[in-house]
């Protein structure tokens, strides 16, 4: 058997058995009594419910992965990635445009499989929880609009990727990783006035107490505010968040208008603080630099593999291409990409802890940035005692009792 395929599959399967572990270890590691920091913001009931909330989600997950793994691996043995490519083959196009419509059609084709489950996510379980508030409407349009998106920004990228690797000999891998690192840097230039409201609505935050406060916090800080935003989170979900976006003059801070409605002043300039700190402290310098490394190594990698044909051999190809093997690459970099995941997520976490500690110190006022973490967990249902390892694994933000622990040290 071709040694390329033995480890695909066990890259698919083992991937598999771990996140289904993970979770398993997780859901056992919920806590039945609620923890003593939250007492008074979680009733028995609703805590009860949040927990049934995990395993719901959890399990349903777990159907989704099985269901994704299944297809995924029977469609590489049964040579399916061929029979797309021999049917794009027959118009007898340019090799980057047949390469575009490969890798429309197989994407297109992933949509579509993974469909059915988001729209259960969103109007079954997300609804028996009280949280979603997407029409049909909303869903559907938010659908076609990514979509669509996806084609003209991804197909730019790939277009560009396959054209380097078809023309520019040995050193494509150069040639890409700049033009995806421009690419890269320009949609997060833009995507704050360009991109973002195709799908919510920003406002400027209105005069009021929270506008002064906020100004006056950012005076004190000489953080020269270039926009506050309310965002209609509440056209999707009751949940809350907040985010910091954009660089340059187009940088934005964005409340959801479901947050500024469930607390109070104090906690929500403790939570501007906090997005201020990311920015104050280079963390978001600090990622694109590690984001644009690692894009580098990926492309590194993969001019030793894309033109590999045990690699196209492995998924049954009559004819090799360059655009097979850059599908195919990514079978095989998924590990790395795992590794790469993990190490970001732990200084992610890092970079939580120092935001909240700025946050802390600068505002003089812990206990609103508390307040402000506990209500968010409430409402949004976050699990307060992850196992360990799934913490490791895929927590970008360090759970929240970690958090308050690390705050009362400040």
């Amino acid at each position: 058997m071709n040694l390329y395929l033995i480890l695909i599959l066990a890259i698919l399967i083992g991937s598999y058995l771990l996140d289904l572990i993970v979770d398993t270890l997780n859901l056992r590691h919920m806590k039945t009594d609620l923890p003593e920091e939250f007492q008074g913001y979680y009733d028995p009931a609703k805590y009860e419910k949040s927990q049934e909330y995990l395993r719901e989600n959890t399990r349903f997950g777990i159907l989704t992965d099985t269901v994704t793994t299944s297809v995924t691996v029977a469609f590489i043995l049964s040579g399916g990635f061929n029979w797309v490519d021999q049917l794009v083959r027959r118009a007898d196009l340019d090799p980057i445009l047949t390469g575009l419509i490969f890798f429309g059609i197989l994407v297109l084709a992933y949509q579509i499989l993974h469909l059915p489950f988001s729209i259960y996510g969103t109007f079954v379980i997300e609804e028996k929880y009280g949280f979603n508030k997407t029409s049909p409407g909303t869903f559907v349009l938010d659908i076609l609009k990514g979509w669509v998106l996806a084609a003209l920004i991804g197909g730019i990228i790939l277009a560009a990727v396959l054209w380097f690797f078809e023309k520019a000999g040995s050193w494509a891998w150069l040639y890409c990783w700049a033009a995806v690192t421009l690419i890269q840097l320009f949609l997060m230039l833009v995507a704050p006035v360009a991109i973002l409201p195709l799908f919510n609505k920003f406002v400027p935050l209105e005069e009021g107490e929270l506008r002064k406060a906020i100004q006056q916090y950012a005076e004190e800080q000489s953080f020269k505010i270039k926009g506050v935003f309310k965002m209609d989170g509440s056209r999707r979900s009751t949940k809350s968040n907040a985010f910091f976006t954009g660089l340059g003059k187009f940088r934005r801070i964005v409340l959801y208008d479901t947050l500024i409605e469930g607390h109070s002043v104090h906690e929500l300039v403790s939570i501007l603080a906090h997005e201020m700190g990311h920015y104050k402290m280079k963390h978001i310098f600090k990622s694109l630099v590690i984001s644009v490394l690692t894009s580098g190594l990926m492309f590194s990698i993969l001019s030793l593999f894309i033109r590999k044909r045990e690699l196209h051999e492995a998924f049954q190809m009559e004819e090799p291409s360059v655009y097979g093997g850059l599908f195919f690459f990514g079978f095989l970099y998924s590990p790395m990409m795992m590794l790469l995941s993990i190490f970001g997520n732990v200084l992610s976490r890092k970079y939580e802890y120092e935001a909240d500690a700025y946050a802390a110190k600068t505002t003089g006022d812990p206990t609103s940035m508390i307040d402000a973490l506990k209500k968010l967990s409430v409402e949004n249902f976050s699990n307060l005692t992850p196992h360990p390892l799934k913490v490791f694994l895929s927590y970008s933000h360090p759970p929240v009792l970690e958090r308050i622990r690390a705050i009362r040290q400040v």
